[in-house]
């Protein structure tokens, strides 16, 4: 039975993470619209919403984006079943697939910690880029009189 798993991912979407980055053009691969596109996805992300929305999917670490390979990593989406039969009935083709998933991302559980860090850490330097602010001052205007 692993056998006939292994067969049927290739008849599986493909999902690169480039089809749905806002940071991309339609040139470099996005394929849905900026307003409806979210940035920098990754392969892990794209899994977990597909978790999300009962969709089976598999992740290729070693697979790279045709057109840029330093882009590594893609996720195969099962969306019909052998009898042709659409898994999720709520998604129906590759574009729908790409949209629901680049609404998910952003509200990614990793994605919410990794926000919540950087504002804590963009309120730290404020204040102590205020008091050294305040030196490196002087020392510029120490410059100008030579």
């Amino acid at each position: 039975m692993d056998t006939s798993g292994a067969l049927n991912i290739k008849k599986w979407v493909v999902m690169y993470p480039v089809y749905i980055n806002s940071k991309k053009t339609v040139a470099e691969g996005r394929r849905i619209s900026l307003s409806k596109a979210c940035e920098t996805p990754n392969c892990i992300e794209i899994s977990d919403c597909c978790k999300h929305l009962k969709l089976p999917s598999a992740v290729e670490i070693d697979k790279a984006y045709p057109r840029d390979f330093m882009q590594v990593g893609r996720v195969r989406v099962q969306l019909k079943k052998e009898d042709g039969t659409f898994v999720n009935p709520a998604i129906t083709s590759r574009k729908l697939l790409m949209q629901k998933i680049a609404e998910l991302v952003p509200r990614h559980p990793e994605r919410m910690k990794k926000q919540e860090s950087q504002k804590v850490k963009k309120q730290e330097p404020q204040a102590t880029t205020s008091t050294s602010g305040t030196s490196s001052k002087s020392g510029k205007g120490g410059k100008k009189k030579r």
